[in-house]
């Protein structure tokens, strides 16, 4: 007797002869309005489970540097000046390229847990944390020579100097970031989102006691707030390493093993086009927090999670040969980004004259901020659906794909057309950002359009195919 709580989608090779008709080569199943309504809320249900904790848990750990900034505007403007360009500039740099890394994790973690291949898990994180502490070693000469680069773009040399002394203080937490985000990877393919969002909320906690002690109390200065901000980062990594490694996630983690040394070429190769997939999309974000509200974009940013974290129900449903649930799991968060984004849009769209007051006393920047608001509100609605459909790439495993598709709609079309409006033809501000919006535009059909086109079954063999190459050795070693 089939149980009643299944979702439906799941049922794909139990239904009768009336259940299903053909559509293009693909099997659609029939169902009511009541049927899909139910559907819908089920796999609704799913996103928010993996999303909620995962919004929580981002807005904690963006919050670690906020908090550091905030008691460096105590300490004095240059403080606060040297501390926020590292942390946008040296570290964000960083941060979004070792995150593009990690996210080939999304793809063969989330895929083999859906296949119930779970000893690999385990594999896949180690080569991650090979392929990103290497890639850390190299981005460490980036901190050593922050100073000099940060002039060469233009940066006020005192400021430069500062900042570049802070960045040699926070090389530590560089290397935290490369052992961190393929833990995350490994954890969200099996849904283990609440440990996670505890972790960091008591990571969160001490930090801020311990900067308001170290930095102001003990008057520790900027070297306190290396201290504290690269403790807080390590907490995190231990405290999740301590989780996976007292047996919490039972057999996808089995111990270090040599087969994480094996095929890492192939590792590299998808973990770079992992890497400029996502950092395309960072950079439209990054020229709207600089051109726009940083704020109302940052909240929209976090929204980001609800879609972000849709990759994981999309390789794990191809991994578990669920083609239909995966399709189906598109249509949901494609319409729940819609309409958050939107109704944040409305919310700022009705508050344009007000909002900004809350953010700055300048009369000047409270009126461009104003005039700038139905532009932003227009990102903010294209931006929540965008990430949708890469996040749907990186569940199916196209990021070579879709990383040049990212770099033709960015670099070969956006900005040469924001760069054009911007100066050329004197637009300034609202030419630049028309130009990365157009560009996110068209990455957005092209993306919607390979969606629509893509057979789901023939998706769910090829995820098999992969797990089969990626997985094999783990096969062979448990035969011998």
């Amino acid at each position: 007797m089939e149980d009643e709580h299944e979702p439906l989608l799941n049922r794909e090779s139990r239904g009768n002869g009336n259940s299903f008709v053909e559509f293009e080569g693909d099997i659609e199943p029939t169902r009511s309005l009541g049927e899909f309504s139910r559907e819908f809320a089920v796999e609704s249900k799913k996103l928010w489970y993996l999303a909620g904790p995962a919004i929580f848990t981002s807005i904690c750990q963006y919050s670690l540097g906020a908090i550091t900034q905030a008691f460096a505007g105590h300490l004095g403007t240059l403080e606060l000046a040297a501390v926020s360009m590292e942390n946008s500039v040296i570290a964000g740099f960083s941060f979004g390229l070792l995150l593009g890394m990690g996210s080939a994790l999304e793809t063969l973690c989330g895929q083999a847990y859906g296949a119930g291949q779970l000893d690999m898990l385990g594999i896949y994180m180690q080569r991650s944390w090979v392929i990103l502490i290497t890639t850390a070693l190299i981005l460490s000469i980036f901190y050593v020579f922050a100073t000099p680069f940060l002039i060469l773009i233009g940066q006020d040399h005192r400021i430069a100097a500062a900042a570049g002394l802070f960045s040699l203080y926070m090389i530590p937490q560089l290397f935290a970031y490369a052992v961190y985000f393929p833990i995350q990877k490994f954890l969200q393919a099996q849904s283990r989102m609440m440990s996670m969002a505890v972790i960091a909320s008591i990571a969160l906690l001490l930090h801020t006691f311990f900067s308001w002690l170290v930095m102001i109390k003990l008057n520790w200065g900027m070297v306190g707030a290396a201290v504290v901000l690269n403790g807080s980062w390590w907490f995190i990594v231990v405290a999740q390493l301590v989780y996976i490694f007292c047996g919490s996630c039972g057999r996808a983690w089995s111990g270090f093993s040599w087969m994480a040394f094996r095929n890492l070429w192939g590792f590299v190769r998808l973990s770079v086009e992992s890497a400029v997939m996502l950092c395309m999309n960072i950079l439209g974000w990054a020229v709207m927090v600089a051109i726009g509200s940083n704020a109302a974009t940052r909240l929209a940013k976090e929204l980001f999670q609800v879609k972000n974290i849709h990759n994981v129900r999309v390789s794990n449903e191809l991994g578990a040969g669920h083609p239909r649930t995966a399709k189906f799991s598109v249509v949901v968060v494609v319409t729940t980004s819609f309409i958050l984004g939107f109704v944040l849009s409305m919310i700022l769209l009705a508050t344009k004259n007000d909002w900004p007051k809350a953010f700055t006393s300048s009369e000047e920047v409270k009126n461009l901020v104003s005039e700038l608001t139905p532009l932003l509100c227009i990102s903010i609605v294209v931006n929540n659906v965008q990430p949708v459909f890469s996040g749907v790439a990186i569940g199916a495993g196209w990021q070579g794909l879709v990383a040049y598709v990212n770099i033709g709609c960015y670099y070969i079309f956006g900005i040469p057309l924001g760069l054009l409006l911007g100066y050329k033809l004197d637009f300034g501000v609202k030419g630049i950002w028309n130009g990365m919006l157009a560009g996110t535009v068209v990455q957005t059909l092209i993306l919607i359009w390979m969606t629509d086109r893509t057979n789901w079954n023939k998706e769910a063999s090829i995820a098999g195919d992969r797990l089969k190459h990626w997985g094999g050795e783990v096969a062979k070693a448990n035969d011998a």
